[in-house]
């Protein structure tokens, strides 16, 4: 595996690459990896003949300093997983080289980026928006992959990549859990060890609401949710919404969708985590 730092050494790399007719899979990350960014790897490795995996932690699209901050970066065991998972390249970036002068493009993307995330998070998705369709401009893939754990955003850059009309596809790949079920995250590193006991609420939670959810209507199934959540101390709900799997608008009744998802973001401790169960439909 080649590490790269400049887009311009990216770019002449990937150039021959497609002089000799191979595929290019890109796997944006922010470093930090685990599993969950392995399982994304490996699939690229096995769908094209080359894997790009960024690692760059995006000031962008943070609206917390002190989470940007605070974002873990283990550059050297990153390298390492992605040398054992096959990729072929990592481009690690400064943020000199991905930002040489401040971004100004304003995405929308409404109504979806308008919920949950958008709205809790202003300015998060435009930063998003911003780093990956760089990334794009750069690597010029034929397919990337992303985690379904960030729900919204897959949607989002979904229709970024519409907007554009840019020429790739855009592959969701599963959650990732731990054999206790908390979903996969890089910010698991930061949780105490009491913290992470607490934090199997939230999966634990999800996976009994889809058995209730068929006995009972979404408004109570989304009152359970919130109340499990609310009576285990140490845990903060920032939202529950049960929304349309393609619009990321909330319904009132399971008939309202045939792709039904429950999205869920709150704070364990000082960490902001989130998770989601899909209900109804999908693929």
């Amino acid at each position: 595996m080649k590490v790269v730092n400049t887009i311009k050494e990216l770019k002449e790399l990937l150039a021959v690459c497609r002089s000799e007719g191979k595929s290019i899979g890109l796997v944006p990350t922010m470093g930090a990896l685990h599993a969950g960014h392995e399982s994304l790897v490996k699939r690229s490795v096995v769908e094209n003949d080359v894997t790009v995996v960024s690692i760059f932690v995006n000031p962008t699209q943070f609206n917390d300093k002190n989470d940007l901050k605070n974002y873990p970066r283990t550059l050297e065991a990153d390298c390492a997983l992605l040398d054992k998972a096959g990729a072929t390249i990592a481009f690690a970036p400064s943020v000199e080289e991905m930002y040489p002068t401040e971004d100004t493009r304003q995405f929308s993307f409404e109504p979806l980026d308008t919920v949950m995330e958008g709205a809790c998070r202003p300015g998060h998705f435009n930063g998003v928006a911003q780093i990956v369709s760089k990334l794009f401009y750069a690597v010029e893939p034929d397919r990337a992959y992303f985690g379904e754990k960030d729900f919204q955003q897959l949607a989002i850059i979904r229709e970024m990549v519409r907007q554009l009309g840019l020429g790739l596809k855009i592959v969701g790949c599963p959650i990732v859990r731990e054999e206790d079920g908390l979903a996969m995250s890089s910010r698991n590193t930061l949780l105490s060890e009491d913290e992470r006991e607490r934090a199997l609420t939230i999966s634990g939670t999800l996976f009994a609401s889809v058995g209730f959810a068929e006995v009972n209507t979404l408004e109570a199934t989304k009152a359970f949710v919130e109340d499990m959540i609310n009576d285990t101390p140490g845990l903060e709900l920032e939202y529950f919404q049960i929304v349309d799997g393609n619009t990321l608008q909330e319904i009132a009744q399971w008939d309202d969708s045939d792709y039904v998802v429950g999205c869920i973001a709150l704070f364990c401790g000082n960490v902001r985590l989130i998770d989601n169960i899909k209900y109804k439909g999908g693929e």
